[in-house]
């Protein structure tokens, strides 16, 4: 029953789903900036664009899922849903609940990401903090959905986020066509799945190369061997903070992936200072990510027009100060 169930979750994500879900999308939103950067373009070697999801509302890419899964629950008459997040999911369930008007609660692990917390309570959410991991938050948010009968949304085991992400990469291919590759960072996987649907299907030819912290790469591993895998989930970067692979977004992008990096946790904290320098902008642990991906991808990309997705923006003061006191040095060598 469970396989059969995956099974028809992964029909219904689609490149055909994905324009549909424009729509309703750009009902709220509007198409994010893909800006070319000389400096990075210098560093890494490539013609380098980023795409700027850190500037979406709530501050990261996921919106654009939580509105189209919404915009679907709404018309199924769901009143209230549960889920659970490291952050940036929760916030775009809050604000995409709150503008549907359907009640949110989202369960997230002690000691979480307070900037995020709080933006979530600020979109009207019930926010608890349970567990001291992202899989106990999920475990109690299952529990919690029993007893009060609430709609549970997965993190990524969903086909309209998946499609509603998937509006981000019809937008890079309208206005760069000629893309090469692009370098993703990867937690749940709802991202990379999306990119998967869309450029496989457009042009196979684009590399989709994906980041994951070192030490959280339950992602990495099962893309390693080939099937969902759990692992240690110790990183700070709450985007990459998963200790167990998603099974809708693995079954999608496990075949597709050009390689996969991962980084060191310092390496992570030069991304956000980099993003800093380099782009004027703020962005989280796994939203900057991409950067130092490509830096090391850099024999790769040689010549190529390559977009480095910057996927949120959602960062506490005391990680920003580290990031600014980590030295960079590594980054040229």
């Amino acid at each position: 029953m469970r396989k059969e169930r995956e099974g028809t979750m992964r029909t219904q994500v689609s490149l055909n789903a994905v324009f549909a879900a424009e729509k309703i999308v750009y009902s709220a939103l509007k198409p994010t900036q893909l800006m070319p950067y000389q400096n990075l373009s210098q560093i890494i070697g490539c013609q380098a664009y980023v795409k700027h999801e850190n500037q979406q509302p709530g501050g990261s890419f996921k919106i654009r899922g939580g509105i189209n899964l919404m915009h679907h629950l709404k018309r199924e008459n769901v009143k209230g849903v549960i889920t659970f997040s490291t952050g940036n999911h929760g916030i775009s369930i809050a604000s995409s609940a709150q503008r549907y008007s359907i009640d949110a609660t989202i369960v997230v692990p002690q000691n979480s990401n307070r900037v995020k917390i709080q933006a979530m309570r600020e979109a009207g959410a019930k926010v608890l903090e349970e567990g001291k991991t992202f899989e106990e938050a999920a475990a109690f948010g299952l529990e919690h959905q029993k007893k009060h009968g609430l709609r549970f949304v997965h993190a990524a085991n969903e086909p309209h986020l998946i499609n509603g992400v998937g509006t981000e990469f019809t937008e890079i291919l309208r206005e760069l066509p000629d893309i090469d590759a692009i370098v993703l960072p990867l937690g749940g996987g709802s991202e990379v799945a999306a990119a998967v649907t869309v450029f496989k299907q457009i042009n196979p030819a684009i590399e989709i190369y994906a980041v994951q912290a070192a030490s959280s790469q339950a992602a990495y591993l099962s893309w390693k061997q080939g099937e969902v895998c759990k692992s240690d989930n110790g990183t700070f970067a709450g985007g990459f903070a998963t200790g167990e692979g998603f099974t809708l977004p693995f079954s999608i992008y496990k075949d597709h992936l050009s390689d996969f990096v991962l980084l060191s946790e310092d390496e992570i904290l030069q991304g956000i200072q980099m993003a800093m320098y380099y782009t004027r902008n703020m962005a989280e642990g796994a939203g900057a990510s991409t950067i130092m991906a490509a830096i090391k991808l850099r024999d790769r990309l040689q010549g190529k027009k390559v977009v480095l997705q910057m996927s949120g923006a959602n960062e506490t003061i005391d990680v920003i100060r580290k990031s600014l006191s980590t030295p960079l040095s590594e980054v040229y060598a």
